[in-house]
């Protein structure tokens, strides 16, 4: 089915024919020793997808060592005593699998994608690695220049990556979100094994951690395995987090950032509740849209108008994430077209939120947004991986994975009125932060090293 049928039919569901509740395919079972499983079945290809996530993230550190979650994660591929460094990556591989890991501000997560007969194979692996991680001095060493030199190839040598850097380090205060997930360099360069030794201990815990299934397999023998090669785990109290809870904003706040680069940009971004610290639940979903106005495809507003109606933009976008266990942005960000500047575009782009402020989005603007959502949704639900994702996320920033299922249903009671409320609301000018790029004259002799470099790494 096409996009454009797709998004007729999804319309006719959304507005025509009323709503069926069907109960969800997800059960759930926390061990003894704290570890919540997760299980959705899926049965349309032999295939499972595994993963385990930790409530340990970048909003987890402290200044002096930001960086050190992401640290851990790439060591937690260097091996323990029962399967040493690479062997992980190795038998995963041999079984005809995938795996990979990520580290965000609130979480650190795991995966593997194989055959539904392979599961044991993924528990063993993860349940080892996640007491006895070997973390020995010669391949912690070797770890830290490789993530120095993913800071230097994915920040520093990326004018936009500074400049979103310097972002947020303006627009967070006191929030943890102020550091970069990767850490400052000077502190992953003065980081210790002890003190990653340390980090492991502390939040390396089943009771720490959720495991996610989601494939062709059922409850029951999940928590079989889950038992037989995690319940043997002991639990250990973690640290107590202090809630550094950010202070209101009072002012517009600007930072500059110059860099060689080819173009400027811009960045703008409105402190906003998320569906954690809202006051009332649907200020997130009406935020949600009202993005998805401003930037939901290329009819949406900000295209519409800005890149191909007055070419002011020669890129432009917008987002914001309700999943987020603490306050965060709306953000806009675009890049000026050849003979306009960055200030013009701030200009159209301000007007653009205005004019929600001003006038209720028209029913068809609204329904179009909705039915996007949907689509967006429909091909979701195709990716064992995105299911299981949606599920680790949720649950481990504390929404619980039954706000997912809930979550068309709040789009779909979304009004034209609630959109304008937020933005009345919350678009307001002292929670702006803004960022712009000053492009400074390339190198391109060193550009090409740095493109070979990052090969390299990848």
């Amino acid at each position: 089915m096409s996009t454009r049928h797709l998004l007729s039919f999804v319309t006719l569901t959304l507005f025509a024919v009323p709503a069926i509740a069907t109960p969800p395919e997800v059960q759930q079972r926390t061990l003894a020793n704290g570890l919540k499983v997760i299980v959705k079945e899926d049965h349309r290809a032999p295939v499972v997808t595994s993963q385990v996530w930790y409530a340990v993230g970048s909003a987890n550190e402290y200044s002096g060592l930001t960086g050190i979650s992401h640290v851990l994660e790439h060591m937690m591929f260097q091996g323990t005593p029962e399967h040493p460094g690479g062997e992980f990556s190795r038998i995963i591989a041999e079984q005809g699998g995938n795996e990979n890991a990520f580290t965000s501000r609130d979480y650190t997560a795991y995966y593997q994608n194989l055959e539904r007969s392979r599961l044991p194979i993924a528990f063993e692996l993860e349940a080892d690695r996640m007491q006895h991680l070997a973390l020995l001095d010669e391949a912690f060493n070797k770890e830290l220049k490789v993530v120095m030199e993913e800071r230097r190839l994915r920040t520093e040598d990326q004018p936009n990556t500074q400049m979103a850097e310097q972002f947020n380090a303006v627009a967070w205060q006191a929030s943890p979100y102020h550091n970069p997930v990767i850490g400052w360099m000077d502190d992953i360069q003065n980081l210790s094994v002890a003190e990653l030794r340390e980090w492991y201990r502390a939040w390396y815990a089943p009771n720490n951690a959720t495991l996610v299934v989601v494939g062709d397999v059922t409850p029951a023998e999940v928590f079989t395995l889950a038992e037989r090669y995690f319940g043997p785990l002991p639990r250990r109290e973690t640290p107590k987090l202090k809630p550094r809870t950010e202070p209101e904003q009072k002012g517009e706040r600007r930072v500059t950032v110059q860099a060689p680069a080819e173009l400027p940009s811009l960045l703008l971004g409105y402190k906003v509740p998320t569906l954690a610290t809202a006051s009332e639940p649907w200020e997130a979903y009406a935020l949600e849209v009202l993005a998805g106005v401003l930037d939901g495809d290329d009819s949406a507003r900000l295209t519409r108008e800005l890149v191909r109606g007055k070419a002011l933009a020669a890129g432009i976008g917008a987002g914001y994430d309700l999943y987020s266990p603490r306050e965060g942005l709306l953000q806009v960000s675009g890049t000026p077209s050849s003979g306009h500047t960055v200030a013009e575009l701030e200009q159209a782009i301000l007007q653009q939120l205005d004019q929600l402020k001003r006038e209720p989005v028209a029913v068809e603007e609204l329904e179009r947004i909705k039915a996007q959502v949907m689509a967006d949704e429909v091909y979701k639900k195709d990716s064992l991986f995105a299911q299981a994702t949606e599920i680790g996320q949720l649950e481990t920033i504390g929404l619980g994975w039954q706000v997912g299922e809930g979550h068309l249903a709040q789009i779909r009671a979304v009004t034209p009125e609630q959109i304008q409320q937020v933005a009345q609301r919350y678009l307001v000018d002292r929670t702006l932060t803004v960022a712009t790029l000053d492009p400074l004259p390339i190198d391109h002799s060193q550009m090409a090293l740095q493109e070979s470099n990052s090969d390299a790494i990848r």
